[in-house]
């Protein structure tokens, strides 16, 4: 089994924390922060296993091996 070390955005959103991987657009929620990581987690490795059966994994690779990962916060008007 390969790993991978990916990315977490977490957000409150109407009293349920929600997370989302953005390399690969998977997203869960949770009631705490810690259960939304966790169904995060759950919800990509699943999709990953999915991925990998249909033959879908190679167009993700750049995204799931890239060694610098960054994240921040910005602002925008409407």
């Amino acid at each position: 089994m390969k790993r991978y070390i990916l990315t977490a955005a977490l957000w409150e959103e109407g009293g349920v924390y929600v997370s989302k991987c953005p390399e690969i657009g998977v997203a869960s929620c949770g009631d705490t922060p810690d259960r939304a990581l966790a169904h995060l987690r759950e919800a990509t490795e699943l999709y990953l296993e999915n991925a990998k059966v249909l033959g879908l994994t190679e167009d993700m690779l750049p995204a799931l091996r890239s060694p610098r990962k960054f994240s921040t916060t910005f602002e925008v008007s409407e």
